[in-house]
């Protein structure tokens, strides 16, 4: 049985309930595969969005540091949706084998990060979140490194999950990429840890004309260089990527300054997030969400391209990092 076989909509309304409101009966699944998510219809109030954690990803303490690194932003006045608490509870319940946090629902819409002064707002928003974050570091939350992605290549050879014909060069080419990824880190140096978001890419930002960004969705909030918030903003040829970053910092730097040896750790990041991204899929594949989602997966196409992807990123972390 996959992780999410007893959930019903009955079984999502008695669980935000408990938090002290009284539903409507709307609910609305939204776009969310880690976890459940929904929008649910409060009567004579907004709309409140509840998340259903997938079990066995993340520990009780874990989801609860989350839950404090963004009532800690929010008390800082920085746009997040901080979780409700319920009625002689914290912000986390368990109901019916579930764990279950309620947030108010934020309203915008995708942003446009062409748009002149975007991303310097976004960069804003970015130093006062890693303001707050460099004051501790999580406690229970795991850190970005490069053992965690060369953990999911190997279980991804170890399941069977690449075509025969192709395991030899991708074993290969798994073995340089993950070499090169060690050899940005240890360039970066001893840079410094701090709370991130995690995850800040465009679909987890919420743009309100007049009002600027909100973040979104700190699920993957850890531990981990400063840079890991600013690579998934990037986009476009090496020039484009340069004018894109510049424009990040001028906002960034009015609060955080960004250690620049963090920059050689651009490409290694996004051959992290490649591989990382293969592993997860595989991972959750036994939920029936992800074959009707993520069909090519199954397909040898897919590895293939993987393979072509995998061997162009190690061409660019051999380039020069960004300067800027």
């Amino acid at each position: 049985m996959h992780p999410y076989s007893t959930l019903t909509p009955d079984l999502v309304l008695d669980a935000v309930e408990r938090f002290g409101v009284r539903s409507d009966g709307r609910l609305l699944e939204l776009n969310s595969y880690e976890n459940r998510v929904y929008q649910v219809g409060i009567e004579d109030a907004s709309p409140v969005v509840a998340k259903l954690y997938r079990p066995e990803r993340w520990s009780d303490d874990q989801i609860l540091e989350e839950h404090a690194f963004v009532l800690e932003l929010a008390d800082h006045e920085l746009p997040v949706a901080a979780p409700m608490r319920a009625p002689g509870n914290g912000s986390l319940i368990e109901h019916e084998g579930f764990r279950v946090a309620v947030f108010p629902r934020l309203g915008g819409h995708a942003p446009d990060l062409s748009a002149p002064g975007v991303l310097e707002w976004l960069g804003r928003l970015l130093g006062r979140l890693h303001a707050v974050g460099a004051v501790r570091p999580f406690r229970y939350r795991p850190a970005v490194t490069p053992e965690t992605v060369a953990g999911d290549g190997a279980w991804l050879l170890d399941r069977g999950l690449v075509p025969g014909y192709l395991i030899p060069a991708f074993s290969s080419l798994l073995r340089d990429v993950l070499g090169r990824i060690e050899l940005a880190f240890e360039q970066a140096g001893s840079y410094t840890r701090i709370r991130l978001h995690g995850d800040c890419h465009a679909g987890n930002v919420l743009w309100v004309e007049d009002q600027g960004p909100r973040l979104v969705d700190l699920d993957d909030a850890r531990n981990g260089p400063a840079i890991q918030d600013f690579w998934m903003l990037l986009s476009g040829d090496r020039e484009g990527r340069t004018r894109q970053m510049a424009d990040l910092l001028a906002g960034y730097e009015l609060f955080r300054l960004l250690d620049p040896r963090e920059l050689v750790l651009v490409e290694a990041l996004r051959a992290m997030r490649l591989i990382s991204y293969a592993g997860w899929l595989g991972r959750r594949w036994e939920d029936p969400a992800f074959p009707r989602a993520f069909p090519w997966f199954a397909s040898p196409r897919y590895w293939e391209d993987l393979v072509l992807i995998l061997r162009e990123q190690l061409a660019a972390m051999d380039e020069p990092p960004l300067a800027v």
